[in-house]
């Protein structure tokens, strides 16, 4: 996870005049974290600043870039990375308006040097820049701010302006209808773990005799403060590890009083569906989308409005067309689900914009965007809101182990004691014991060293993965590399049904759900949802060669429906013509 970057002490400054006929020029940059800008107009080289708060920073040929690099703040003895202070100083300047579209910043080797920080340092603070939308990269001439709209632009401010009010929904629902959801709530009621099946993180790979340990000790000498009821809103120590870590890893601005722990992610959907929604209201879903949400929403009474996703996630205009007075709008901004978009800033703007003028909630999932395999992960939608509209959940299943049961929420201020008061009634609190070993867990530093390892490991495996199929199943199944999560989709070609593929599938032991089902409309393509993370990489290729067969007779299913005769059919050869390669090489190794 993130590296503090090694402290450096405080020097004096000699400040040379602009004047000067020299290439090299210094100027002040605060360390203390102000946001004073550099007056180069005052400077002569007589000045020399004694002042501990500063320190001089040597610029080579950069005048042009002064307003750039007068943004910068960098506060040295700070525990927060230098590359992520460049990377939030550069942030802020572009969305209060300091660097307007178009402008040109300097390269990472001259803003290294003028910095006096490494290159790679500013090279990740660009990478991340980028992946987020903020600057853009113009080949032969340099990196600039990124366009976008303007008016969507609001300044970050460092605190929350709370909502003038807040509903409470009702907190029953009818059994009937939770009934008619149970096909899709017991989906998977086995204990035994697939091959592919999503969302599923690598058990074998978790460090269960170092947990046990910790579990061991915090159970031995356990206080009494860990034996009795707790606070509904969890374990104080670890809700301000949270806080620290969304602070730092996703750009976050909130306090452990905003954290609320709670039993996963599904008991964070149905708290926040009770103290937000009554039955009736609408809630913008994403189409495709994950079911859990759809399952909570529908159990409480909500009328869903199916919002397409395109590349740059959530459509946040047809939403606004088609239902401009929802209540809720649920999303996965960083890692979309199941497609695996990121939003663009552009939609983040505007569906900020809107839920302001609608009076109505976000809740943004980020289920698993700590496994991003390239750049750190993004930053959280929350993260732009200032008037506390936007409810935020996480959960250690995906990066820990799901029998774990622990997730938390970060709500906006005016809205914890009604997220305290629901939390209280589900089931007072979460048990402390385990708490407390997550706490330690988190701050040995454990937890980041699993996240690293966690992240090499799926990369590997979602490289053999995406090998495999293209190897075997290259024309019948289109797969692509995904820089997040721990799926991929298998696209299919126009006309094959993933439900029958899907069901041939599981009947030999491989699980691959129909990218159909998480559509509430007609999908314009299907596909199948692939995970990785808790396959290994012999299983995976040994599962995709099963794939092949099953693929065969499918497809030869396929040849008694006209309208994809013909594609089955040459979809067919093709398979077989792998499969005799593979068979023929197998022959010829067994020879030798």
């Amino acid at each position: 996870m993130l590296q503090n970057q090694p402290q450096t002490e405080k020097t004096a400054l000699n400040v040379p005049s602009l004047n000067e006929p020299t290439s090299t020029l210094s100027f002040i940059l605060h360390l203390s974290g102000s946001h004073e800008s550099a007056n180069f107009n005052t400077f002569s080289s007589a000045n020399v600043c004694h002042c501990e708060a500063y320190r001089p920073v040597r610029i080579t040929s950069m005048a042009k870039y002064a307003v750039t690099l007068a943004a910068i703040h960098l506060e040295r003895s700070s525990s927060i990375p230098l590359y992520v202070q460049i990377y939030d100083s550069i942030r802020r300047a572009i969305l209060s308006g300091q660097l307007s579209a178009d402008t040109r910043l300097p390269s990472s080797r001259d803003l290294a040097c003028s910095l006096e920080v490494s290159r790679n340092t500013v090279t990740s603070a660009f990478e991340q820049l980028f992946a987020e939308g903020y600057i853009e990269r113009k080949v032969g001439a340099g990196t600039y701010v990124a366009q976008f709209d303007d008016a969507t632009v609001q300044c970050v401010t460092p605190k929350l302006s709370k909502p003038n009010a807040t509903s409470v929904g009702q907190l029953s629902r009818q059994g009937q209808q939770l009934l008619n959801l149970r096909d899709t709530i017991f989906r998977y009621r086995s204990d035994e773990i697939q091959a592919f099946r999503p969302g599923v993180p690598a058990l074998d790979r978790f460090p269960t005799s170092l947990w046990s340990k910790l579990t061991a000790q915090h159970g031995r000498y356990a206080q009494s403060a860990l034996l009795g009821y707790g606070d509904p809103c969890g374990y104080k120590p670890l809700r301000e590890c949270i806080a620290d870590y969304l602070c730092s890893s996703r750009a976050m601005r909130c306090e452990a009083d905003q954290v609320i722990i709670v039993s996963g992610s599904q008991q964070a959907l149905d708290i926040t569906a009770r103290v937000l929604l009554n039955p009736g209201d609408a809630v913008w879903i994403e189409d495709p989308g994950y079911i859990g949400a759809r399952n909570v929403f529908l159990g409480m009474g909500a009328n869903l409005v199916p919002v397409s996703v395109d590349e740059e996630g959530l459509n946040v205009e047809q939403g606004a067309s088609s239902c401009p007075e929802a209540r809720l709008a649920y999303v996965t901004p960083s890692h979309q689900f199941p497609l695996g978009c990121t939003m663009s800033l552009t939609r983040r703007m505007t569906l900020l914009q809107w839920v302001k003028q609608a009076g109505g909630w976000i809740l943004e999932d980020d289920y698993d965007s700590e496994y991003r395999y390239r750049g750190q992960p993004l930053s959280a939608l929350q993260g732009l809101d200032n008037d506390g509209r936007v409810i935020y959940m996480g959960t250690f299943s995906k990066v820990l182990f799901p029998s774990l049961r622990l997730g938390y929420l970060v709500v906006p201020p005016a809205l914890v004691d009604a997220f305290a008061a629901a939390r209280a009634i589900c089931d007072r609190h979460s048990p402390l014991l385990e708490q407390a070993v997550l706490t330690e867990f988190m701050v040995a530093g454990h937890f980041n060293r699993h996240l690293r390892k966690m992240r090499a490991l799926y990369a590997e495996r979602q490289s053999a993965l995406i090998t495999a199929l293209q190897e075997q199943l290259g024309h019948c199944i289109d797969v692509q590399p995904c820089e997040t999560g721990m799926h991929v989709i298998g696209w299919l070609p126009k006309g094959i049904k993933g439900q029958r593929l899907s069901q041939n599938l599981l009947q030999h032991g491989i699980t691959a759900p129909p990218l159909s089902t998480y559509y509430l409309k007609t999908p314009p393509k299907d596909g199948l949802v692939l995970g990785y993370a808790a396959t290994d990489v012999s299983t995976i290729y040994h599962s995709v060669d099963q794939m092949v067969s099953i693929f065969r007779t499918t497809m030869a299913d396929t040849l008694h429906y006209p309208n994809t005769r013909s594609l089955a059919a040459e979809m067919t050869s093709s398979i077989s013509q792998v499969s005799n390669r593979s068979l023929g090489a197998e022959t010829i190794s067994s020879a030798s």
